[in-house]
């Protein structure tokens, strides 16, 4: 019978143990994690640093808001209604409870008598009311392929009622999602259809750090210790008297040092002082903070809101790549999860759905004074040049020049007074008619003439 010979995918070295049973690490193993709502609730209350880690990318994502593409008047109508509704407040406390709980919701009030019916396009919006996880519970999963909600709760109930919602009402938030609940027997009744806290993962470093704060900060009340030797001390504690004599031997000694800084002693005693070190526990500190913040995800800078160490640090490079995720939360969740509600708000603004009004989410990065300036540099440039090659009329490239200059924040307003120009050389203003003798006349000024006459401008600059 010939040898059965098999191989392992992992590493393994019988002698030193690495990989066999008897090696230590074998036996580490996860375990389900164990954080309730109450301990969720008191880290966020009670400790600064959960706390910041639920607010910040929440604050971050919403603090800008988006910018409408539309007509003047459209984004006007929207932008009221929207700040009407307060939808910018309700989402940014929708996402910052469900980083928290796992799950939360903007509820879509429309006054209507039954609100496990579907809203449609002519569903009025009357308020908006954010619930968390614990006061709308999910129902049964959809299990209907051909259902936009397939995987999804099928409804939700209202905690303590038996009033049933359907789900076109609910802006449905989650904090970090969670595998599917069938293969996941360890989920709570409370979070099917939700997600986890954010803190749920991270919630060991976070305690590490904390304790190594408090530790630190216990050890500054030990930082100096008195240590004074008295001869056959053990030998006289048998003796209640000498006991007494020895307490208010040392507690003469430390009045007298307190009040001018001598210590008085018997030949035979003596005294020295020890004095903890503390050189390296801002290392110490500082490693499990930044522990914290990789979990997190977010950097230590923003985090701390403190500069960044080193020759050459300026932190840039971390905080663009945070801004990279937040912008990818805004365009992944947030702006999936707002499709409804954006729908009807824009639908209760115009009366209808126009194809050409969209929004983008403004910028985080705030250009500096030198950066805008280099970029209006380069994109003067870029104007110049092409308006050089003659490749594009200078009808398109004129009103493309105003938009990119507007957009870049290099001359903010410029659109704006671009439209008030032609409106008062157009005499859309309102003025009476004054009739002009034909040596006064002057043909009107036409679209053309502004584009020209910005062309002028900007090869002016050039020059």
């Amino acid at each position: 019978m010939g040898v059965v010979q098999y191989t392992k995918d992992k590493l393994t070295n019988l002698v030193a143990n690495l990989g066999t049973s008897r090696d230590k690490a074998y036996h580490s193993t996860y375990a389900a994690p164990v954080v309730t709502d109450l301990d969720l609730v008191n880290a966020y209350r009670g400790a600064w640093l959960p706390r910041k880690i639920v607010d910040i990318p929440a604050l971050d994502s919403c603090r800008k808001w988006r910018e409408w593409q539309a007509d003047k008047d459209q984004i006007a109508k929207i932008e009221a209604l929207e700040k009407r509704l307060k939808v910018k407040k309700k989402t940014l406390e929708a996402m910052t409870k469900a980083r928290l709980y796992g799950g939360a919701a903007i509820y879509i009030g429309t006054n209507d008598a039954d609100p496990s019916k579907p809203v449609t396009d002519n569903t009025k919006i009357k308020h908006l009311t954010v619930l968390t996880r614990l006061r709308l519970t999910a129902g049964e999963m959809d299990i209907n392929p051909d259902s936009p909600y397939y995987g999804l709760p099928a409804y939700y109930t209202l905690a303590n009622t038996a009033v049933r919602v359907h789900p076109s009402r609910v802006v449905r938030f989650i904090g970090a999602p969670m595998p599917d609940d069938e293969d996941t027997p360890s989920i709570a009744a409370n979070q099917w259809g939700w997600g986890d806290s954010v803190l749920t993962a991270i919630f060991d470093a976070i305690r590490q750090a904390d304790g190594t704060t408090a530790n630190i900060a216990s050890l500054v009340f030990e930082a100096k210790v008195d240590v004074i030797k008295i001869p056959d001390f053990m030998a006289g504690l048998t003796d209640p008297a000498y006991e007494r004599l020895v307490l208010e031997r040392l507690t003469l000694a430390a009045t007298a040092k307190g009040i001018n800084g001598a210590l008085l002693l018997d030949k035979e005693e003596e005294y020295e002082q020890k004095n903890a070190s503390f050189s390296n526990l801002n290392d110490i500190l500082m490693s499990f903070m930044q522990l914290v913040s990789g979990a997190a995800d977010i950097p230590v800078t923003r985090l701390l809101g403190q500069s960044p160490g080193g020759l050459q640090a300026s932190g840039d490079s971390d905080m663009r790549n945070y801004y990279d995720r937040v912008s990818a939360i805004q365009e992944l969740e947030i702006q999936p999860a707002l499709e409804t509600l954006d729908n009807l708000i824009v639908r209760n603004a115009l009366g209808n759905r126009p194809d050409d009004v969209w929004y983008r989410w403004a910028s985080l990065w705030q250009s500096t004074d030198s950066e805008r300036a280099e970029i209006g540099k380069t994109v003067a440039d870029t104007i110049k040049t092409l308006a050089d090659t003659k490749l594009i009329p200078d009808d398109a490239l004129s009103e493309a020049a105003v938009n990119v200059l507007t957009e870049r924040g290099v001359l903010p307003g410029l659109e704006q007074a671009m439209d008030d120009y032609s409106t008062e050389e157009d005499g859309e203003d309102g003025d009476d008619f004054v009739p002009v003798t034909p040596t006064d006349y002057k043909p009107p000024v036409t679209d053309n003439d502004i584009r020209a006459k910005v062309m002028d401008m900007l090869n002016d600059g050039d020059e």
